[in-house]
């Protein structure tokens, strides 16, 4: 095999950057470069932290966000209202939820979005154990908070139906300030605070038959 680069070190260290999303080959070199200019501690401290981040973070056995614990802070707080689970695609969403300081129920991450195309069912996901939130918990309602494209539509339809056998829980889902095709994590604050705000009843979406 050819060896792009003079030093072997440089060379694995630029293709295991390089595995990182939006990090070509050439990106990789400017920071694995970068780091070696850098003081050595500084470069040290970094592979602790990612060696840290992979050994130690693990995720809620309640919500499935990402933890240091079993259960995360939030669903252990007291401070939150238990009543409410904001149902969300990606522990990002979670923190884009969060910055607008807007709500402070709790969370349920999917863990993605159910699309055929690309083999996601909703065994693939964390729907089930949503359902089992519902039926066991005192939950009051349910925020459908997930991005407005035809995978996000499609599925809040399959949750609300799951949970349509909870006639006494309240579905509802982000008022359509969140532009329709828009993923909610790049969603600026301001809209996804006011969209979560004026949230609406799901069933008011659609006419069932």
């Amino acid at each position: 095999m050819n060896q792009e680069y003079s030093s072997h070190l440089l060379e694995h260290a630029v293709t295991e950057l390089s595995r990182l999303p939006g990090i070509g080959r050439k990106t990789a070199l400017r920071l694995a470069l970068h780091l070696l200019r850098r003081d050595e501690s500084e470069g040290i401290a970094l592979g602790e932290a990612i060696i840290d981040l992979r050994k130690n973070i693990c995720y809620c056995s309640v919500c499935h966000n990402i933890s240091e614990t079993e259960v995360c802070d939030i669903c252990a707080s007291s401070l939150r209202d238990h009543s409410q689970i904001c149902v969300v695609e990606n522990v990002n969403d979670v923190m884009s939820v969060e910055r607008t300081r807007q709500f402070g129920g709790v969370y349920h991450v999917l863990g993605g979005l159910i699309s055929p195309l690309d083999g996601i069912g909703p065994e693939s996901l964390q729907i089930d154990s949503l359902v089992e939130r519902v039926s066991s918990e005192d939950i009051k309602e349910v925020i459908l908070a997930l991005s407005a494209t035809m995978e996000g539509d499609t599925t809040n339809f399959y949750i609300y139906r799951k949970l349509s056998v909870f006639p006494e829980i309240k579905i509802t889902q982000l008022a359509r300030g969140v532009a329709v095709g828009n993923e909610l994590e790049y969603t600026d604050e301001v809209t996804l605070g006011r969209s979560l705000l004026q949230r609406t009843l799901f069933s008011d979406s659609f006419t069932e038959d």
